[in-house]
């Protein structure tokens, strides 16, 4: 074995391991996200309007324990999953069409990094967005949960909204950020409609119901 081939097997001194440059991504699309004060207060004041304006005011469900966790727990996935799509369907968009991005990703570090910090990031802002309906349900329903079960809850809300992220992640590395955003919105609605978040599928007619039921 020659002297250049022992010192190319040698990994140099300044090789920065995956976890670590996961953290640098992570960090910067935090950082860059929150310089957007609009971005992040949407995303956390959009679940707690609805909460305000179609849950509160009605009585029946509001001071219904089972009704009121129903509607807290509906209103969560659908904020998970809109933010899930819009941030990695408009975000990649958007992204790819930067000039710095082509740099980036021409990098050795690699895609996977950037791609798990996307994730982290896209999965950090919208349990933000989780917090204030919470605790408007605490404070205005009758919701009720032990730790254990919001814990659960949160957690396959996360689990739940993967299928999303995916989705979000192919209309944004498929189309244009003009093209993403009406593209966004047009998926969005109707599943959330027919996945029974703003009516339960029993009140659909039976070909939905069953649909619903089935996906």
């Amino acid at each position: 074995m020659t002297a250049t081939t022992a010192a190319a097997q040698v990994p140099p001194s300044g090789t920065v391991s995956p976890a670590r440059l996961t953290w640098l991504h992570l960090k910067f699309q935090f950082l860059e996200t929150v310089r957007i004060p609009v971005a992040v207060l949407g995303n956390m004041l959009f679940p707690s309007l609805a909460m305000f304006f179609f849950v509160v005011p009605q009585s029946d469900v509001a001071q219904n324990p089972v009704y009121a966790t129903m509607a807290v727990a509906g209103l969560a996935l659908f904020a998970v999953c809109s933010a899930s799509l819009f941030t990695y369907g408009l975000g990649v968009a958007e992204d790819r069409q930067l000039p710095f991005d082509p740099f980036v990703r021409s990098l050795p570090a690699g895609p996977a990094p950037r791609m798990v910090a996307r994730i982290l990031n896209g999965a950090i802002f919208a349990l933000f967005g989780l917090v204030p309906l919470i605790v408007i349900g605490w404070l205005f329903t009758a919701a009720s949960v032990t730790l254990l079960q919001l814990l659960a809850g949160v957690a396959t809300i996360l689990a739940t909204s993967v299928p999303f992220v995916l989705l979000g992640m192919a209309v944004g590395y498929s189309l244009s950020a003009k093209a993403a955003l009406p593209v966004v919105q047009v998926v969005l609605f109707p599943l959330a409609f027919a996945g029974g978040l703003f009516l339960p599928p029993v009140a659909f007619p039976d070909w939905l119901n069953t649909l619903s039921q089935g996906t």
